[in-house]
């Protein structure tokens, strides 16, 4: 694990690098520090072959307050920026492993942002989420690229307009988010989850998030195509001669971290 005085921890345990929010006093704003840290432990996990699925979460009871509005102010020196906000989210959007978040505290601004960008995301119920941009006379722009594709118009437009908090269960209703789970049960839903992931195989589960993303916005003429290469290639792998072959013999894959086989 990274110093506890960075604004991000990162950790890799049996598969699963997790990304800390570690700024609770400034409840885990999108500050330039706290971008640069997430942003560079991102990166550390595509890149290592150790890490088959990232989780996020925060320490804290603030998940992530958006963006920093005690930095944008005169006099107050701001590091040079190494990564941005966009860049992250797409980032999770692209990446190949899985991206999941615990979310441990409030979520506001462009942390709903990140929330609505994971693969999973799974809440403590007692925590709230909102769109509160246009209270403070702005709007949630850039935000508004991973939410709408999850949001019926209806609510996103209500959900913008109005600037409230709403619940994490009316969160998860409206499809910002995956579920809500009592916060005593919060550990073990995200634990359970990340076991069921880590057992798929790691280009399958890569192949799968690009036709979550790329699917819908395709003709079908082209996605029938594409699709039909894509499932032809899986199939001809030694993945998925590995994966066949446990399934036959009853036994684990071989990606399967060792704490997670049966």
């Amino acid at each position: 694990m990274t110093n506890s005085d960075e604004a991000s921890l990162y950790e890799v345990n049996q598969g699963v690098a997790t990304i800390t929010l570690n700024r609770p006093e400034n409840k885990n704003a999108l500050s330039v520090e706290m971008v640069n840290s997430v942003g560079d432990q991102l990166a550390a996990a595509q890149v290592d072959p150790e890490v088959r699925v990232i989780l996020f979460t925060n320490n804290g009871n603030t998940f992530c307050a958006g963006a920093d509005l005690k930095a944008n102010q005169p006099g107050v020196t701001q590091p040079t920026a190494r990564h941005s906000f966009v860049q992250i989210l797409d980032d999770i959007i692209e990446s190949p492993k899985p991206v999941l978040g615990r979310i441990a505290g409030h979520c506001t601004g462009g942390g709903v942002g990140l929330a609505a960008a994971f693969d999973i995301s799974i809440a403590a119920d007692d925590i709230i989420v909102g769109f509160t941009e246009v209270r403070i006379g702005v709007a949630p722009a850039v935000i508004s690229v991973v939410c709408l594709p999850k949001l019926r118009r209806a609510d996103a437009s209500e959900l913008f307009l109005n600037g409230e908090r709403i619940p994490a269960s009316y969160a998860a209703e409206v499809g910002l988010i995956n579920r809500s789970v009592p916060r005593d049960l919060l550990d073990q839903e995200v634990s359970e989850t990340l076991d069921k992931v880590v057992r798929g195989g790691p280009k399958a589960l890569a192949a799968s998030k690009q036709l979550i993303s790329k699917v819908p916005q395709m003709k079908r003429s082209e996605a029938w195509e594409w699709t039909a290469e894509l499932s032809q290639s899986l199939f001809q792998s030694p993945e998925a001669e590995e994966g066949i072959g446990a399934f036959r013999e009853r036994r684990d894959a071989n990606w399967v971290p060792p704490s997670n086989q049966s």
